[in-house]
């Protein structure tokens, strides 16, 4: 049976939306129905729940009206679906209605196995749209991205990375992230708005990360690094933290005047130069220097450079914590 991408979803007879990424199911199951809606806005749209539906709902709504609109019969919960509803499920498939989309969800597990079974070896003449879960962050990267793609604006690639980094436990969040940043923010989306917006949700990722090793605080960075390393986190967005705040850093060692008077000259806002000051504390140039230089060396290798991108990253931790000092 065909495989379509949750994206490009479309009506068919029969629709298996399966797995348990429940934002990208809504997604593609709204993208049905506001298609056929703008095709036909006399479409009948018809809930079920499969837990609870009895026997002769399915094809109660399915059946012909007086004046023959067009349905669309969204079922829910086809992994709790009873055997008697199972059965009438099976049944329909067998002769689906005329002008009828039947959008079967599915959200995982071997509950109702017959019916997806059906579906996937042709029975009803149907597709399956997959919404796996998004656990990579170059899923989650590439969600984001079309997000932004769609809206018609352009996200720098550090700032998609710090924005990733931010949300990586729930696709939704995400979601709202991302149209959040569309909705408030005018032109083009840099790694600076999305710090001034989401730098408090970069608790055991990014710039924590990156703050411990800052701080000097080297054991601390490292089971930071490690921490949001075996919950999914990619060293990129970290790296990218890094190189976010060596920059701000730099523009600040040596520069003199006030909070508001340096952020004009900069491009930053009064808070991000109190802050680097404070990064910057006890810092050389040539020690900045450095640290700047093998941040790139660690980028590089994180996208493919080395084997071990963590390790590459721990060297750089080390250097931080000691101010761009090489250590025996």
């Amino acid at each position: 049976m065909p495989q379509v991408e949750w994206s490009a979803a479309r009506p068919a007879p029969v629709v298996l939306v399966s797995g348990p990424e429940d934002l990208l199911a809504d997604r593609a199951i709204t993208r049905i129905r506001d298609g056929l809606v703008d095709a036909d806005p006399s479409t009948e749209v018809s809930d079920l729940d499969a837990a609870v539906a009895a026997p002769g709902d399915l094809v109660t709504l399915a059946s012909p009206s007086l004046f023959g609109e067009p349905r669309l019969i969204r079922v829910s919960g086809v992994e709790r679906l009873s055997e008697s509803f199972q059965a009438e499920v099976l049944r329909y498939l067998e002769s689906p209605a005329d002008d009828t989309v039947l959008i079967l969800r599915h959200g995982g597990g071997q509950r109702g196995k017959k019916v997806l079974d059906a579906v996937r070896a042709g029975t009803g003449g149907g597709i399956e749209i997959a919404c796996a879960e998004v656990k990579r962050d170059a899923d989650r990267s590439s969600f984001a991205a079309a997000e932004f793609r769609s809206a018609g604006r352009r996200i720098s690639p550090g700032a998609l990375r710090i924005l990733v980094s931010a949300f990586q436990a729930d696709l939704a969040e995400l979601a709202s992230a991302c149209q959040q940043l569309i909705a408030d923010v005018e032109g083009d989306i840099g790694e600076t708005t999305v710090q001034t917006y989401y730098s408090g949700r970069m608790e055991t990722d990014a710039f924590a990360v990156a703050d411990a090793a800052l701080a000097g605080r080297r054991g601390d960075a490292l089971v930071l690094l490690r921490h949001a390393v075996s919950t999914g986190a990619d060293p990129v967005p970290i790296v990218a933290a890094i190189a976010a705040k060596l920059r701000a850093m730099a523009k600040v060692l040596d520069a003199r005047g006030s909070s508001g008077q340096v952020a004009a000259d900069h491009g930053l806002a009064p808070w991000q130069v109190d802050r680097a000051r404070r990064d910057a504390q006890g810092w050389q140039p040539a020690g900045l220097g450095r640290a700047i230089m093998m941040t790139a060396e660690t980028d590089e290798r994180i996208k493919g450079g080395a084997r071990d991108p963590e390790f590459a990253v721990e060297r750089l931790l080390t250097l931080l914590a000691s101010r761009g000092e090489p250590t025996a």
